[in-house]
């Protein structure tokens, strides 16, 4: 009798758990979004061959990792904005790093941010998650509105999630990884960087900081299985712009765009794919909208990547501005084959002063020491010049460390017209105004060289101290011959 009236009791609660277990398991897949601060394709997946990122790598292998992924812009504020909405900095005004909060535009009428689209679609949306809450946009965005909560945890039963953060560990200062160090005389240097102890010590930190960003990867992944969600939750993976270091964060080459990016999503991403396809940051919102099968909004400049309807580009754009109070500007366009280079501000130095960049980076130091010696090899000299080639064009297939300017070789006269056409297209289509005469004379000090050789041999000696023999950091301050106040204005620390 009494396995009867058991029996009867738990046919009676069959419906009862299955609409339990409907509500706590969403019919919608969730989304995770992982940005990895300040850091190109420096990953054992993307061919690194030192590094050690075990859980990245099984991501890309699970689902699909590409090649050729670019940001629009090469600091995060710029490429945080665009990768948000799905739209080009020069159409949203949000091209200029550093915005005042009073001067940051709203957001053109009916475009919505990412986490926006979602919220509206009843998904709980979830900013840091245990990790940084960095947002850092240059329009104006009120983040305890866009974002429910800090974790997915603080949901409704059976409410997707979406879910943004940041692994900050890739930003400066790098603190390396004492659990597995690189070898630095093993890192490979690009061209345009000078090969000594300290550049090759400071590039290893920087690939171990990025193995401690992988291991938070695998702990996040760790969770999301735990907890029964990691197959319903559509996870991307990329940065907000390329690596910190002196000819790449704040330029328009391709250490200073090109980005990592990795899609996983069991359902719709088949595994093992990699693809050589061109790529930028506003292809993510389309995408993520069509996995999670949300309509994509008509006014988005990027494209889904796993629509095989949407054609793919044969040229990609992007563009450099304000930094802090470093006033330049660039654009590029970028084929598979060739980048190509605008200097909209030729008369100013690539290495005029920025104080995040100065207080910031060894190699810079090592790169001004050598120029004022007399000392570098012409493709890294190149960078060092007080001013700036109007135009620049590099095959990445020959020059993939982009430091022979084809731009007044004739045999290549027709690409450099073909490139100026396309850019000229673009940049209307995308509303780009250029520079206005105030902007050009504006800024901090364009005096170059930013200091005498006595003053970045010191600097350059405290960098040693610090990377190689474990010193304090060294306190850089702005050059006293055309900065005579003390008062240090906010920088990108």
């Amino acid at each position: 009798m009494k396995i009867r009236i058991l029996a009867f009791a738990a046919l009676l609660l069959a419906p009862l758990a299955a609409l339990h277990a409907a509500e706590s398991t969403p019919s919608k897949p969730n989304v995770l979004l992982v940005i990895l601060e300040d850091w190109g394709p420096y990953l054992h997946c993307y061919g690194e061959s030192e590094i050690y990122t075990p859980n990245l790598d099984r991501m890309a292998s699970e689902g699909r990792l590409y090649k050729n992924c670019f940001s629009s812009g090469p600091v995060y504020s710029v490429g945080r904005s665009t990768l948000m909405v799905g739209l080009s900095q020069y159409t949203t005004h949000t091209e200029q790093h550093r915005t005042a909060p009073d001067q940051k535009p709203d957001l053109p009428k009916g475009v919505e941010s990412l986490p926006d689209l979602f919220r509206n679609a009843g998904y709980f949306t979830a900013l840091g998650c245990g990790y940084s809450r960095k947002v850092d946009l240059n329009f104006k965005f009120d983040e305890k509105v866009s974002y429910q909560g800090t974790d997915w945890s603080g949901r409704q039963p059976g409410q997707p999630f979406y879910a943004h953060l940041t692994l900050m560990q890739t930003h400066r200062a790098w603190k390396g990884d004492r659990q597995r160090p690189i070898d630095p005389t093993l890192v490979t240097l690009p061209l345009w960087y000078p090969d000594t102890p300290l550049t090759r010590k400071d590039w290893a930190l920087g690939l171990e900081s990025a193995q401690t960003s992988d291991r938070d990867i695998g702990n996040i992944v760790a969770r999301l299985k735990k907890e029964g969600v990691y197959d319903n939750t559509i996870i991307v993976i990329t940065a907000d712009h390329g690596i910190a270091l002196p000819r790449a964060k704040q330029f328009i080459y391709d250490e200073g765009l090109h980005i990592p990016l990795i899609i996983h999503y069991p359902s719709r991403i088949a595994p093992g794919g990699a693809s050589d396809e061109l790529v930028t940051n506003l292809d993510i919102v389309p995408t993520i909208l069509d996995l999670a099968g949300m309509p994509r909004p008509a006014y988005l400049q990027g494209r889904s990547l796993v629509d095989p309807n949407q054609k793919k580009p044969e040229y990609i754009f992007g563009g450099r501005d304000k930094m802090d109070d470093t006033h330049d500007a660039c654009r590029t366009a970028r084929t598979l084959n060739f980048r190509y280079i605008l200097n909209l501000m030729p008369e100013r130095a690539y290495c005029q002063f920025n104080q995040y960049k100065e207080q910031s980076y060894p190699g810079l130091a090592v790169l001004n020491v050598l120029h004022l010696q007399g000392k570098l090899p012409p493709e890294q000299d190149a960078f060092m010049k007080e001013k700036k080639p109007a135009e620049e064009l590099y095959d990445i297939r020959k020059d993939p460390s982009e430091v022979n300017n084809l731009a007044d070789n004739p045999e290549y006269a027709e690409t450099l017209k073909e490139f100026r056409n396309r850019l000229t297209q673009w940049r209307a289509a995308v509303g780009d105004a250029g520079v206005t005469p105030e902007f050009r004379s504006g800024g901090w000090p364009g005096i170059y060289p930013t200091r005498p050789l006595a003053e970045w041999l010191s600097i350059e000696s405290m960098w040693e101290y610090h990377i190689l023999q474990g010193g304090p950091k060294p306190e850089i301050g702005r050059p006293p011959q055309f900065f005579p106040e003390t008062k240090y204005p906010k920088t990108d620390k």
